[in-house]
């Protein structure tokens, strides 16, 4: 990405694919997040995929990506989708939904 503040807060939304529901994924997402310090949630959603919404430094978000795309994963990922924007309300700490 060229141009970004590695400072400034963004927010990354991300989706993640493969046998990820039913292994603790979500729980495991939420203990990385909270290790690097990111705010956010992860949501199970009703297609079988994972959504994880991740707020922080750019480096940070950058870094949960790579363990979600990672071999440290419960369940099996078999891809991961992501979009990134400017923050939005914010959130106090990273919650499972």
């Amino acid at each position: 990405m060229h141009g970004h503040d590695s400072s400034q807060p963004v927010r990354v939304t991300a989706w993640v694919r493969g046998r990820v529901q039913q292994v603790g994924f979500r729980w495991w997402t939420r203990a990385r997040a909270l290790e690097i310090g990111l705010a956010g949630y992860a949501s199970n959603l009703g297609d079988g995929r994972v959504q994880v919404v991740a707020e922080g430094p750019h480096a940070d978000c950058e870094q949960l990506l790579e363990l979600l795309r990672g071999p440290d994963t419960p369940g099996k990922v078999t891809g991961v989708t992501e979009i990134w924007s400017a923050t939005g309300t914010g959130y106090d700490s990273f919650a499972i939904r």
